[in-house]
C-alpha cells in the first residue's frame, strides 16, 4: 500500500495549459502582487507548482524568494487537512532554566538519573551557521538539573560523542539506543545510572545493553512496562544513504538475555524522524508510528526528503494497521511523542516541509517549525488540535520529570540550536455538577433510606433479618439478583469496554441463560431442601468443619475488600469528571447505604435493589436515546457510523486462548465457569434463593434474572457503541486526562441536560449501593451463622437481631474508611491486588461445591488439597502464561474438582453422604 507523503495526489481537474503557461511566465517576472493573483485564482494550481516534480517547476522554487513565492509556500499549507481544535487548553507551559551552552544543542539524549533531569551529547554550529561555513561539532557532554535548582551543571561525559539516537526512561535511570557523528552510526545500547554511595556517588554509571541488529540515528522509537520499540532511521549519515531502513525491533529489558527481536515490518515503509509512541490498549500493548520523512533520489541523484503524513499501529499479536493519517507531515518532533491519560499521543510540533526550498543563507530568512499539538485518539482513530507549544524546536527528546514532561533544547530552525528548555503539565477539565443535579441525587438517597425505615418495623429475628421472613415476591428476588452481580464498576465498565472494541464481549453475559436450568434442577435443591441460611453450612454437612470455615472465610474476606472498591473506583471515576468530591462520593454512597441496611435487613437489600434497577435501567435508556439521536443523522446516522466502523463485531473465530485474541469459544465457555462461581457458590447471591416462601418461587427469581440481563447488556453494549460514534464525531470533546473507564459518566456530566445528568449519577450511586448492601448483609450473616451460631452462640432473636445490626454498621463504616483512606492515599493499586489475591480462592471454592454434589467419594481431606491447588495453579496461570483471564475460573473450578477427586482417593471419607449428593437428595 503506498503511503501518503509530502506531494499531493495529482488534480482531479487540472488547470488549463494557457493557464499553467500565464502563470509561470507571471511568477518568473518577480512581480509579488502577480504572484499573489495567481495563488488566489487557483491555490490548488498553485500547491501542484510548488510540489510537482517536473524540472522547470523546481526552477520557481528556486529563483523567486520574492513576495508572490512566500504566498505560494502559504497556499501550499492547505493541504493540511482540516481537524477540530479544542476550544481549552490541555497542557501548560513553563520555562525551566536554559541549558549552560548558549548554543544550545539538537539531537541530545534525555532522561532522569537519580531524581535529575539529564540531558547528553548532541550537536551544534558554534559561531556559524552552515551557510557561513560553520562546522557541526559533535558533543558528550552531561549535563543535569536537580529538582527545584535554578541552573544545570555539568555531571559527566558520554562514552563517546554523538546524538539523533533515542532514549527513554527505566527504573531509577535511563536508557540510550544508537545515534551517531559525522563518520558513522552506532549500535550502541546503554543502561544509564548514577552512583549512591560511596566516592562514586553521583557520577554516572554506562552498563552496556544487547548491541542494536544494525547502527541507527534519526529513528524513532518508545518503551510501555520495559518493553523498547525502535523503528525506521538510518544506518549511514544521511547524506550517504540511499534509501531510510525500514525495521522494527524490541528489546524487553526485563529480559535482556533473550536480545532484540526483529519484528515485521512497516507496511508503509522506511522513513527517518518519525513520531512514535506506545498505548495500552484492550487487547494489549501496541506501538504506534506517524509521520517522518523517506529518502527518495534528487534530480542530481542525491537523496532528499519525502515529507510523510501515514500513520501506523503495531500489535505484537494482530501486526500492523493503517491509521487515519496525521493533518499535515511531521518530521523530527520532540520525541517520543507524549502520552496524555491512557488513549492519546500528542505529536508537538514537528517540521512541515513547507519551507524545505530554503536553502544555503535562505535559510536565514526560515519562519520557524509549526507550533500546533496534534492529538491522536487511539479509539476513535481521530486527529484533534490541542493548542499550540510556546516554542519551535525539533529533533529533541520528551523526557517525562517531575509530573510533567520536558523538552530539552532542540533545533529551532535549520543550523540553529537552542538552549530552551521547556516543562508541560496536563490540565484536567472538569465539569460543575449543578444544584439541580444534586437536588436529583439527594432525592435518591433520601428514598433509599425511606425504604429502610419502612422495612424497620418487620424485622422480628435474624431469620427475618437474613431471609427476610421468605415474604419476597419472586420477580423482586430475580431482579434483586441481578442488581447483586451488576455492580457500578460494571455499569461504567460494560459501555468503557464496548465504547473501546467492539461487541465480541457480549458473549460474556449470555451464559446465564445457558446456566439456569442447572441452577434450577440442581444447586438450588440443595440449598432450599437443605434449609440453610449460609451456603457454607452445606460444606460442613456434606465434608467437613474445616472445609466450611474455609469457605465462609474466603468469602468474607473478599467481600470486605470489594466493598471498599466497588465504593472507592466510581467515586473516583465521578471527581474526576465532575467537581463532586471523591470523599463525599465515598460518603453518600457508603453511610447512607449502612443506613437502610442496618435498619431494613434483607428486606430493606432487596426492594432498594428492586428500586434501583429501576433507576439504573431508566438512566441508561434515557442515556443511550439522547446520544445516539444527538448523533449526525440521528439514529439512522448512528447505525451507519457504528457498521461502517466494525463497532458491532460479535465474534473472532480462532483457537487461541489469549487476551489479545479474544476468541468466541473463549469467551463464551470461560464465562459459564465464571458465571457459575457466584451463582453457586456466593452467599450474596444464594442468600437471595432463600428469601420467597417456596422452591418454585425461587426458580422463578433465577429465570427472571437470567431473562432480565440480556436485554440490559444489549443497552449496556450499545449505550457504548453509541458513545464510540459520538466522540469520533466529537473527538475535541474528549478529556485526553480521563480514564476510558469514565467515559461513561463523562458524557453524563459534561453533555446530558442538568436534572437528567444527576438522574444518571443515582444510576451509577445505585449500582454501587446495590451491591454493597447486598455484600454487608451478606457477610454478617456468614459471620453470624458460620462463626458466631456454629461455636456456641446463645443469643435470643432479639440479642441476635441487636448484634446483626452492629456488625452490619460495623462492617459498613470499616468498608467505607478504607475506601477514604485508598482515595487519600492513592492505594487503590494495593487494595485491589489484596482482592486479586483473595479471589484466587473463589473458583476454587465453586469447585468445593461441585466436587460435594456430583460426586460421592470425595472427602474433606481430599476437598481442602483441591482448594489448595486451585489457588497454587490459579497463581502461576495469572503470573506466568498468556492464558485469556475469562478463563481463570475454568481452570480454579476443575483443578479444584480434579485434584479433589483423586485425593479423596487417598484420603476416603466414611461419612454418609445420602441426602448430599444430586444422586441422592430428598426429592
Amino acid at each position: 500500500m503506498r503511503t501518503m507523503g509530502w506531494r499531493p495526489a495529482p488534480l482531479s481537474n487540472p488547470a488549463p495549459a494557457w493557464f499553467t503557461f500565464y502563470t509561470i511566465l507571471l511568477v518568473l517576472s518577480g512581480g509579488g502582487s502577480l504572484g499573489f493573483l495567481c495563488a488566489i485564482l487557483s491555490p490548488s494550481l498553485s500547491i501542484h507548482l510548488m510540489t510537482s516534480p517536473g524540472k522547470h517547476l523546481r526552477i520557481i522554487l528556486v529563483l523567486c524568494h520574492l513576495p508572490g513565492a512566500g504566498i505560494l509556500a502559504a497556499s501550499a499549507s492547505e493541504t493540511a487537512a482540516a481537524i477540530p481544535s479544542r476550544e481549552k487548553p490541555v497542557l501548560s507551559w513553563e520555562q525551566l532554566p536554559s541549558l549552560p551552552d548558549r548554543e544550545g544543542f539538537a539531537g541530545s539524549y534525555g532522561g532522569v538519573a537519580g531524581g535529575a533531569l539529564v540531558v547528553a551529547g548532541g550537536s551544534n554550529f558554534p559561531g556559524k551557521r552552515p551557510w557561513e561555513g560553520g562546522a557541526k561539532i559533535w558533543h558528550d557532554t552531561i549535563y543535569t538539573l536537580e529538582p527545584g535548582a535554578g541552573e544545570w551543571r555539568e555531571a559527566g561525559r558520554l562514552p563517546r560523542a554523538g546524538g539523533y539516537g533515542v532514549s527513554f526512561p527505566w527504573k531509577d535511570g535511563f536508557v540510550m539506543f544508537g545515534g551517531g557523528d559525522a563518520a558513522a552510526h552506532f549500535d550502541d545500547a546503554w543502561f544509564v545510572t548514577r552512583g549512591k554511595a560511596g566516592a562514586g556517588a553521583g557520577e554516572f554509571v554506562f552498563t552496556a545493553l544487547p548491541k542494536m541488529p544494525r547502527p541507527l540515528a534519526c529513528q524513532a522509537g518508545a518503551i510501555i512496562k520495559g518493553v523498547v520499540y525502535i523503528a525506521g532511521g538510518l544506518t549511514v549519515p544521511e547524506a550517504d544513504a540511499g534509501e531510510a531502513a525500514n525495521v522494527l525491533y524490541r528489546l524487553d529489558l526485563n529480559n535482556t538475555a533473550a536480545g532484540w527481536k526483529e519484528l515485521p515490518p512497516c507496511p508503509g515503509g522506511g522513513r527517518l524522524l518519525a513520531a512514535a509512541g506506545v498505548i495500552a490498549t484492550a487487547t494489549g500493548p501496541a506501538f504506534y508510528l506517524f509521520g517522518g520523512a523517506r529518502l527518495v533520489p534528487g534530480d542530481d541523484g542525491k537523496p532528499v526528503r519525502e515529507y510523510l503524513r501515514d500513520a501506523w499501529s503495531f500489535h505484537p499479536e494482530l501486526g500492523w494497521k493503517q491509521l487515519a493519517g496525521l493533518p499535515r507531515a511531521s518530521v523530527a518532533p520532540p520525541s517520543p511523542a507524549v502520552p496524555v491519560g491512557q488513549t492519546h499521543l500528542f505529536v508537538l510540533g514537528g517540521d512541515d516541509g513547507l519551507q524545505r526550498h530554503l536553502t544555503g543563507a535562505r535559510q536565514a530568512g526560515h519562519k520557524g517549525f509549526p507550533r500546533d499539538v496534534l492529538a491522536y485518539h487511539s479509539i476513535t482513530d481521530t486527529w484533534t488540535r490541542a493548542g499550540e507549544v510556546p516554542f519551535s524546536l525539533v529533533t529533541t527528546s520528551m523526557v517525562p520529570w517531575a509530573g510533567g514532561f520536558v523538552i530539552t533544547g532542540g533545533e529551532r530552525m535549520p543550523g540553529t540550536r537552542s538552549p530552551e528548555v521547556w516543562k508541560a503539565t496536563v490540565i484536567e477539565t472538569k465539569a460543575a455538577f449543578g444544584w439541580i443535579n444534586y437536588t436529583t441525587l439527594a432525592g435518591y438517597l433520601l428514598g433509599m433510606v425511606g425504604i429502610g425505615w419502612v422495612c424497620t418495623r418487620r424485622n422480628k429475628n435474624t431469620d427475618d433479618y437474613f431471609k427476610a421472613g421468605g415474604r419476597i415476591p419472586w420477580w423482586a428476588a430475580g431482579m434483586a439478583i441481578y442488581a447483586t452481580m451488576l455492580s457500578s464498576l460494571t455499569f461504567m465498565a460494560i459501555p468503557a469496554k464496548a465504547y473501546a472494541t467492539d461487541w465480541t464481549f457480549i458473549w460474556a453475559n449470555l451464559p446465564i441463560l445457558l446456566i439456569a436450568p442447572v441452577l434450577v434442577s440442581v444447586y438450588l435443591p440443595f440449598f432450599r431442601r437443605l434449609n440453610i441460611t449460609s451456603a457454607y453450612e452445606y460444606l460442613e454437612k456434606r465434608f467437613s468443619l474445616p472445609v466450611r470455615i474455609y469457605g465462609s472465610a474466603a468469602f468474607i474476606l473478599f467481600q470486605v475488600g470489594r466493598q471498599a472498591i466497588v465504593l472507592l473506583l466510581p467515586s473516583i471515576a465521578l471527581a474526576t469528571v465532575s467537581d463532586l468530591d471523591v470523599g463525599t462520593c465515598i460518603i453518600l454512597m457508603g453511610a447512607l447505604c449502612v443506613v437502610y441496611t442496618v435498619m431494613g435487613g434483607m428486606e430493606a437489600v432487596i426492594w432498594t435493589d428492586v428500586a434501583q434497577t429501576f433507576l439504573l435501567l431508566g438512566a441508561a435508556l434515557i442515556s443511550f436515546i439522547m446520544i445516539a439521536f444527538g448523533s449526525e443523522g440521528g439514529m439512522a446516522g448512528f447505525w451507519g457510523a457504528a457498521v461502517e466502523n466494525n463497532k458491532l463485531h460479535l465474534f473472532n473465530f480462532t483457537w487461541s486462548p489469549t487476551t489479545a485474541a479474544n476468541a468466541f469459544w473463549v469467551i463464551l465457555i470461560g464465562n459459564i465457569f465464571a458465571t457459575l462461581v457466584p451463582y453457586t457458590s456466593d452467599q450474596a447471591v444464594v442468600q437471595r434463593y432463600m428469601t420467597t416462601d417456596s422452591e418454585k418461587k425461587a426458580a422463578r427469581s433465577i429465570w427472571f434474572n437470567a431473562v432480565l440481563a440480556i436485554p440490559s447488556t444489549l443497552l449496556f453494549f450499545i449505550i457504548g457503541t453509541a458513545l464510540f460514534v459520538f466522540y469520533r464525531a466529537h473527538p475535541d470533546r474528549l478529556d485526553p486526562s480521563q480514564a476510558t473507564d469514565s467515559i461513561f459518566p463523562a458524557y453524563i456530566v459534561q453533555n446530558l441536560p442538568v436534572g437528567i445528568a444527576g438522574l444518571v449519577i443515582a444510576g451509577v450511586f445505585a449500582a454501587a449501593q446495590s451491591t454493597v448492601s447486598g455484600s454487608l448483609n451478606s457477610v454478617v450473616t456468614a459471620i453470624m451463622t458460620d462463626f458466631y451460631g456454629r461455636f456456641g452462640g446463645k443469643a435470643r432473636d432479639a440479642a441476635a437481631l441487636r448484634m446483626a445490626r452492629v456488625l452490619t454498621a460495623l462492617l459498613g463504616v470499616f468498608a467505607t474508611v478504607c475506601a477514604l483512606v485508598l482515595a487519600r492515599l492513592n492505594l487503590a493499586s494495593l487494595w485491589d491486588a489484596y482482592s486479586s489475591l483473595v479471589g484466587l480462592a473463589a473458583s476454587g471454592l465453586a469447585g468445593l461445591f461441585a466436587l460435594g454434589i456430583f460426586t460421592k467419594r470425595s472427602s474433606g481431606a481430599g476437598a481442602l488439597c483441591g482448594a489448595g491447588a486451585s489457588i497454587a495453579v490459579l497463581y502461576y496461570v495469572q503470573r506466568h502464561t498468556q492464558l485469556h483471564f475469562f478463563l481463570y475460573a475454568a481452570t480454579g473450578m476443575i483443578t479444584c474438582f480434579i485434584v479433589g477427586w483423586a485425593c479423596s482417593l487417598v484420603f476416603p471419607s466414611k461419612k454418609d453422604v445420602n441426602g448430599l449428593t444430586f444422586g441422592t437428595i430428598k426429592k
